[in-house]
C-alpha cells in the first residue's frame, strides 16, 4: 500500500512516561503504518534487551529496567540512531521511548506525540501488565523516574524533556482510550483511515 499523500509528517515520536501508553499506541499504530514500509523502534525495549544481554537485569524480574541499568554510552547509542533514522524526511519510522520527541525537537517533518495520564491510572496499568502489587508499581514508576530524570538531566542539560513546547501534540490517555489516542495521531498526522 501507498503511503498517503495526505499525510502532513513523514515520521512519528512518541514519548510519555511508563504507563502512559507508549507501547499500545506502537502496537495500535504497526498494523496501518507497517502496510506503508514504516519501520517502528521501541528504545525501552532495545535498551531492555541491552540490559538483560549485559547481565545488568534480571530477564524473570516483571520490572522494567532502569536507565542506570547501564552506563550513558548506551544512552547516546538509542538517541542518536533514533536520531540519525528520523533526520531524513523521506525515511518513514515510528519510534517510542521515554524522550523520544524531545530528541525529534528541530525536525519539523517528525510528528512528536506526548502521552500523559494520572499516576493512580499508570500505577493500575503497572499492576495489571507486570503483575506487581500497588506498593510495588508506586515505587518502582518513583524509582524509576528519579534515575532515570537523574540521569538524563545530567547528561543532556535538560530540566523538562516533557514540556509540551517539544511536541506537535498532547494526549491525555486517562481520558482518551487506545482507540481515541490512535485516532488523534492518525488526525494530526493527516490520515483518516475507512475504519479504525
Amino acid at each position: 500500500m501507498d503511503i498517503p499523500k495526505t499525510l502532513k509528517y513523514s515520521s512519528i515520536a512518541i514519548s510519555g512516561p511508563p504507563g502512559a501508553g507508549r507501547s499500545t499506541l506502537l502496537r495500535n499504530l504497526k498494523p496501518i503504518v507497517t502496510r506503508w514500509d514504516w519501520q517502528l523502534f521501541s528504545g525501552g525495549d532495545w535498551a531492555r534487551q541491552f540490559a538483560i544481554e549485559n547481565g545488568s537485569h534480571n530477564p524473570d524480574d516483571p520490572k522494567h529496567h532502569l536507565a542506570t541499568d547501564y552506563n550513558d554510552n548506551i544512552d547516546h547509542q538509542i538517541d542518536t540512531v533514533m536520531r540519525e533514522k528520523l533526520s531524513d524526511p523521506n525515511a518513514h519510522y515510528v519510534v517510542e521511548s521515554w524522550i523520544a520527541g524531545w530528541n525529534m525537537r528541530g525536525f519539523p517533518h517528525v510528528l512528536k506525540v506526548l502521552l500523559q495520564c494520572e499516576d493512580s491510572l499508570r500505577i493500575d496499568r503497572l499492576v495489571n501488565r507486570d503483575n506487581l502489587t500497588v506498593e510495588e508499581a508506586k515505587g518502582h514508576i518513583h524509582e524509576r523516574e528519579e534515575a532515570n530524570f537523574e540521569k538524563w538531566k545530567r547528561m543532556y542539560g535538560v530540566a523538562d524533556f516533557w514540556d509540551p513546547k517539544y511536541y506537535n501534540l498532547v494526549i491525555d490517555t486517562y481520558s482518551n482510550g487506545p482507540k481515541e489516542t490512535l485516532n488523534l495521531v492518525f488526525r494530526a498526522l493527516g490520515y483518516t483511515p475507512a475504519a479504525v
